[in-house]
């Protein structure tokens, strides 16, 4: 049996003990519960500063810690995605967890180290982070793990669910494509479709081909010949059969974010498969994704 190493924590050397019946390793851990104190905290393939960033974990966000290394790294999987990587210890791995009550629901917004819109920022949430605050300071709130954001930014987390998945994709047009990237401060096709969906309430995977496999139905037919919906969610691959995934706006057009532009933009399906794209799955998140 062959578990998805993306989703399951396990090396030759190292194993989540929750996986001991289903693989073989030198050592069984139990990990250790963290909390994410920083904006954003890159996930990485590997150990060190110039790894390939395969995703990135949110303030607010718990990890499941199961190793601690020595060389400045933790080997975590992301609780809210279930996506496994190395992150930078320190600060951002906060012990103590703070219950999450609100959610960012403007693009981004500064932390400051007190209640002053004057002092230097000391950090940026962005668009669905989870927060739990303190005490009012004016227009500011505190949160529980230190600084200050602007009250107004903030809001509960029901407030904050937003069931137009579409609008949502709309709110980060033209936000820098970025391999890796979650957030409106640079985002992927796959990441723009799970931070969407999420706002939307859906419990989504974090990359194309396992959102495809999570939702997606293969396609029956010539795409011309679907009658496209707004809210559709496009599975494709390119020339080199990268899968990429994008959300319909109407009959002829999708949003994705996309490295021909390098950032998110609406354009005509067919200019997609005039480049070579292939259509082969489309999904709708009511019919196949847990809430």
């Amino acid at each position: 049996m062959t578990l998805e190493p993306r989703l399951n924590a396990y090396r030759p050397d190292l194993a989540d003990i929750a996986l001991r019946p289903l693989v073989t390793a030198d050592r069984y851990v139990e990990p250790q519960m963290r909390q994410c104190w920083q904006g954003v905290l890159p996930l990485l393939a590997a150990p060190h500063k110039d790894a390939q960033q395969l995703s990135q974990i949110r303030y607010g966000e718990f990890l499941d810690v199961f190793e601690m290394r020595d060389d400045g790294f933790a080997w975590v999987q992301n609780r809210a995605d279930r996506h496994v990587g190395y992150a930078p210890l320190g600060r951002p791995l906060g012990e103590s967890i703070a219950k999450l009550s609100h959610r960012v629901h403007v693009l981004r917004t500064f932390v400051y180290p007190e209640p002053n819109m004057k002092v230097r920022a000391s950090d940026i949430l962005t668009l669905g982070s989870f927060v739990s605050i303190g005490e009012i300071k004016g227009a500011f709130v505190e949160l529980l793990s230190g600084g200050f954001v602007f009250g107004g930014h903030i809001t509960t987390a029901e407030e904050a669910y937003t069931p137009d998945y579409v609008f949502t994709a709309g709110r980060l047009l033209q936000t820098p494509y970025l391999w890796g990237g979650r957030t409106p401060e640079g985002i992927d096709c796959s990441a723009l479709v799970q931070l969407a969906l999420d706002l939307a309430g859906f419990d989504v995977l974090r990359d194309a081909d396992l959102q495809r496999e999570s939702f997606g139905q293969p396609l029956i037919g010539h795409w011309r010949d679907r009658n496209w919906r707004r809210g559709d969610v496009v599975f494709m691959k390119d020339a080199q059969l990268t899968p990429h995934v994008a959300i319909m706006t109407d009959s002829e057009s999708l949003i994705h974010a996309t490295a021909q532009s390098m950032s998110v933009t609406v354009e005509p399906l067919s200019s997609l498969i005039g480049r070579g794209y292939t259509v082969d799955a489309t999904g709708r998140p009511e019919e196949g994704l847990a809430r």
